[in-house]
């Protein structure tokens, strides 16, 4: 399966103007019982709204752990601010908003979230190209509801994920750039089975993330996703897709191993949990417009071993 256009594409995008950001200030030890609580805050918002991402994030050590909480709670108040509107604001103000406290953080910010966010970003260096590019994916949910092509998509998919990745790996640390790609590669495939998981879902909310291109190679168009209905061409539509996700999760599990080895585990849970999604679709008959593929905690659980297994595996392959 060739990806070539669109890998190169975000490529460019993963090393464009990408200094590492030196520490500039950390918050730590003005305010640390406020600090505490601006994290505890960014570890409830991520329990409350994303059960796979708390539960694949357990596995890092403490401090990692309560910082990619903080990132997971800085992406969700950016999104939300575009999906639903909080507090009445204008999204594009409240967006400007973030885009300048990136690089003007001089004061201690009154927004627990933001407070935690400011933290994470300057003790781990992290490049604020990826948090501006994340903000510039959500504001694209304003100026664009429909996509003619999978390149186009894919863009969209390294914006508002990708770059989580690319933001996560400097917390949990890795090797050499090599694992650049690989991250790239993975957030597509979250991405990408997010998408699929929430057709019916975002069609109701005007927008359709599936490329118009590939659906009218299987004879579909906006008229079948309206009616919901499951036929035998959505069905080999979805197995299309989800073949292309499975084969994106393959090609960026052999990055795990460029990862720091407290963090690898965690990684492997969230790919594996998130892959399994696609099962699930599958199990229910690719039925997207009236159910939504999910895990329950226990299965998550039941996973673990085998996710340990690969894991091992992995690391004992790359060193023969």
């Amino acid at each position: 399966m060739m990806h070539a256009n669109w890998e190169e594409q975000l490529l460019s995008m993963a090393f464009q103007d990408n200094p590492t950001s030196p520490p500039v200030h950390a918050f730590v030890g003005e305010n640390a019982e406020r600090l505490d609580q601006a994290y505890r805050h960014s570890t409830a918002i991520t329990a409350h709204y994303s059960k796979s991402f708390y539960f694949a994030s357990a596995f890092l050590p403490a401090p990692k752990r309560r910082a990619v909480r903080a990132l997971y709670a800085f992406c969700r108040t950016v999104d939300d601010l575009v999906d639903v509107r909080v507090d009445h604001s204008d999204p594009r103000q409240a967006l400007q908003v973030w885009r300048h406290l990136l690089y003007h953080p001089s004061a201690e910010p009154q927004d627990l979230v933001a407070l935690a966010w400011i933290d994470t970003l300057q003790r781990y260096a992290i490049p604020r190209c990826y948090a501006l590019q994340l903000i510039d994916g959500v504001a694209r949910d304003m100026e664009q509801s429909r996509y003619e092509t999978f390149d186009q998509l894919a863009t969209y998919c390294y914006s508002v994920a990708s770059t989580v990745g690319l933001m996560s790996m400097h917390i949990i640390g890795y090797a050499s750039q090599e694992a650049i790609p690989y991250a790239i590669k993975l957030g597509v495939a979250l991405q990408l089975t997010n998408i699929l998981r929430d057709v019916g879902e975002d069609y109701r909310n005007g927008r359709i993330y599936l490329p118009r291109q590939e659906l009218e190679s299987f004879g579909l168009d906006e008229s079948h996703l309206f009616a919901g209905q499951v036929t035998e061409r959505w069905r080999q539509f979805m197995r299309f897709q989800i073949a292309r996700a499975r084969q994106l999760y393959a090609e960026a599990w052999p990055g795990i191993r460029l990862l720091d080895k407290d963090g690898r585990f965690a990684i492997a849970v969230a790919l594996d949990v998130y892959r399994a999604i696609l099962d699930r679709i599958e199990s229910q008959d690719y039925d997207v417009f009236h159910r939504r593929a999910s895990l329950s905690a226990l299965q998550k659980i039941q996973r673990l071993p085998s996710i340990w297994g690969q894991l091992l595996f992995t690391a004992t392959s790359s060193h023969r």
